[in-house]
């Protein structure tokens, strides 16, 4: 039997991802640190579409967390032929202002995990053909004042996605970077960005739709996905502006003083 392993299930993108598979008949790993609301997920997963869902709480920005991870799936005998890295958290704020272990763990779950967790399961999805969706952002194509440890994060998801797409395409395994935009979820509020210019001037999807249009991207092993048309548009128009500008349009967009 093989399952999906899905980080950050317990809200968010995370969670509809989680309900996604669920529906499709996906037997599902769920992992974050709220295990309570893990937990009535997995009875209501194993209720209404009749999988095997297994609980396994972990908190990925802590450092070798993703080898306990690991260690607790392989001690239950499970093999994953799907992962995806959701889990990830963001600072709004001037970076002299952070608290330097909150970065430092921004770093450790966003990125370290991330790839811990690719390169652990490497075997298990090789000899599935399997699939890795990790969940990046549109910030990964900016620099991001007020968010300048985040955007850089999301940029090394990118970059290693694709990197990572590319040699294991003769071992049948896809590596998708979802790229979605502000999305509403709980990401926003732990972020402190809720009061933020950009939520108020553009529209903004809601995790489930972000979460379909992710799935289908990993579905078709796409290497890149950006959701929404204004998000690629503005990518497009962004590959043609200087960076100074572009630098101080994300400023606008992230401050609340705009």
């Amino acid at each position: 039997m093989r399952y999906t392993l899905i980080t950050g299930a317990s809200s968010g993108i995370g969670l509809e991802l989680a309900h996604i598979m669920a529906r499709e008949g996906h037997h599902l790993i769920l992992s974050a640190r709220n295990i309570i609301a893990l937990e009535e997920l997995a009875t209501i997963f194993r209720e209404r579409h009749a999988i095997q869902v297994h609980v396994i709480p972990c908190d990925l920005s802590d450092s070798r967390s993703a080898i306990a991870l690991h260690d607790a799936i392989k001690e239950r005998k499970l093999t994953i032929d799907c992962l995806v890295n959701n889990a990830g958290f963001g600072l709004l704020g001037e970076f002299k202002d952070m608290e330097e272990d909150m970065l430092h763990r921004m770093i450790e779950l966003n990125c370290s995990s991330l790839m811990s967790l690719s390169r652990l399961f490497i075997d298990d999805l090789i000899s599935t053909k399997g699939r890795i969706l990790n969940i990046a952002s549109v910030a990964a194509f900016y620099s991001g004042p007020l968010m300048a440890v985040y955007y850089a994060t999301k940029a090394f998801v990118v970059s290693f996605s694709e990197a990572l797409n590319f040699e294991l395409r003769n071992h049948g395994v896809s590596v998708t970077a979802h790229c979605p935009g502000p999305t509403h979820s709980n990401f926003q509020e732990r972020a402190g960005m809720h009061n933020a210019t950009l939520f108020k001037l553009l529209p903004v999807p809601s995790s489930k739709t972000v979460a379909e249009h992710a799935f289908k991207a990993m579905m078709k092993r796409k290497s890149l996905a950006i959701h929404g048309l204004i998000n690629r548009l503005m990518l497009v128009s962004g590959s043609i502006s200087p960076r100074s500008m572009k630098v101080r349009m994300v400023y606008a967009f992230q401050s609340s003083k705009s």
